[in-house]
C-alpha cells in the first residue's frame, strides 16, 4: 500500500505484538483521518515505526505481501527500533518475494538485539538484518576482532548452531564520535586528538554506550569524559544536545544524514576501537531455502555504504515511504 492522500479513519492505541518474545509494544495513539503524508512529515521516525509497519502489513501488493501469514512456510522478518533496520527488512522481504516466497511478513519493530535474538530462537521471527560487529559482541563479549574479515570469520565460528548468517554486504554503518566544527577547528580530527580534552567534555549517546565503551576508550586512547549522559540512539535527542552545546561529543552512525546536514565533524577512529559493522542477514537455521539465501546474498552483494547512506536520506530527510524505497532499490539494482 503506497501512502494515500487520505488514510483510513483508524486510531492506533496500545499494540501488543504477538509472541512472548516481543512483549508489549506500545504504538503511539494517532488518528489517521487526515493527510497521511502531512502527518508522516511532522513526526520523528522512531515514534512512527510501529504504526507504519501495521499499515504496511495490511497491504496486498504482490511485492509487498499480505498480513494473513501462517505457521506453514511463513517467513517473518523483524527489525530493531532503528529506521535503517526497517528499511533493510523491507528490502529483504521484496527480494524473497521475487524469489518465490509467497508468505513473507515484515513484523513491526520489536526492540533491541536481546529481544530480536530471543525471538529468532523461539521462531517468532525468521530473519533480521544485523550488524556484524555488534552481533559478534553479543555472542563473544571479549572479542578483539576489528576488521571486516576478522569480525565475520569469528562471528561464523561463535554463532550458536540455531542461527545462521548469510553473506555480509560491503555496506557498513559503524559507530562514530562526532563533534561540532568549533571543536574540530582546534585540531580535533581523530579520537587521539580528542583524548587530551576528554576530561572537560560531556559525551552523549545511547544508554548502553558506557557499559560497552567507557573502559575501552580509556584503555585505547586514555580518554575519560567529564560526564557521560544518555540521550538516544543516534536520533533527534542526541543531535539537539550536540547542536545546543549540552554535550560536546556524540555517538552517531556513520550512514546518518544528520552528520552532514548539521555540519558535524566525524572523528577518525585511528586505533580501531569500534569493530566493523557490515550489514548481514541473521536467520533462524532451517527457515530459508537455498533459493531464498541466494536472493538475500544478491542483495548483500549490491548494498554499499554509499547506497545505504542514500536510503537513510530518503527515509529520514525526504520522508519517503519505506516500502517505496525498498521497491526502488530492488529495481534499480536489477533484483526485481
Amino acid at each position: 500500500m503506497s501512502p494515500s492522500p487520505t488514510a483510513p479513519n483508524v486510531a492506533f492505541g496500545a499494540f501488543d505484538a504477538p509472541g512472548a518474545a516481543f512483549g508489549a509494544f506500545n504504538a503511539p495513539a494517532v488518528a489517521l483521518g487526515t493527510s497521511w503524508r502531512r502527518w508522516w512529515g511532522r513526526r520523528r521516525v522512531p515514534a512512527l515505526l510501529a504504526v507504519l509497519a501495521l499499515l504496511l502489513s495490511a497491504c496486498a501488493n504482490p511485492m509487498r505481501g499480505g498480513a494473513e501469514g501462517g505457521p506453514s512456510g511463513e517467513i517473518v522478518i523483524g527489525a530493531s527500533d532503528v529506521g535503517e533496520s526497517l528499511l533493510l527488512a523491507h528490502i529483504y522481504a521484496g527480494a524473497l518475494r521475487e524469489a518465490g516466497a509467497g508468505n513473507v511478513t515484515v513484523h513491526p519493530p520489536v526492540g533491541g538485539r536481546e529481544v530480536v535474538v530471543r525471538a529468532l530462537r523461539d521462531r517468532s521471527l525468521s530473519l533480521v538484518p544485523e550488524y556484524s560487529g555488534n552481533l559478534l559482541r553479543h555472542f563473544a563479549e571479549d572479542t578483539t576482532a576489528t576488521t571486516s574479515g576478522e569480525v565475520y570469520a569469528e562471528l561464523r565460528r561463535v554463532l550458536p548452531r540455531e542461527f545462521e548468517v548469510l553473506e555480509q554486504a560491503p555496506a557498513q554503518d559503524t559507530d562514530v564520535l562526532v563533534v561540532r566544527r568549533d571543536l574540530a577547528r582546534q585540531g580535533v580530527r581523530t579520537i587521539s586528538d580528542l583524548a587530551p580534552l576528554c576530561g572537560d567534555l560531556v559525551f552523549g549517546g545511547p544508554g548502553q554506550w558506557a557499559d560497552r565503551w567507557r573502559a575501552r576508550i580509556k584503555e585505547l586512547y586514555g580518554c575519560e569524559f567529564k560526564r557521560i549522559t544518555v540521550t538516544d540512539t543516534g536520533g533527534p535527542v542526541t543531535v539537539a544536545a550536540l547542536r545546543s552545546g549540552k554535550i560536546q561529543v556524540a555517538d552517531l552512525f556513520s550512514t546518518s544524514a544528520t552528520i552532514e546536514n548539521n555540519g558535524f565533524v566525524p572523528l577518525e577512529d585511528d586505533k580501531n576501537m569500534f569493530p566493523a559493522q557490515n550489514i548481514v542477514p541473521l536467520a533462524a537455521r532451517g527457515v530459508l531455502s537455498a533459493r531464498h539465501k541466494e536472493a538475500l546474498n544478491a542483495v548483500s552483494a549490491v548494498l554499499t555504504t554509499e547506497k545505504l547512506t542514500r536510503l537513510n536520506v530518503e527515509f529520514t530527510e525526504e520522508k519517503r515511504h519505506p516500502v517505496d524505497i525498498a521497491e526502488d532499490f530492488l529495481r534499480g539494482n536489477g533484483l526485481a
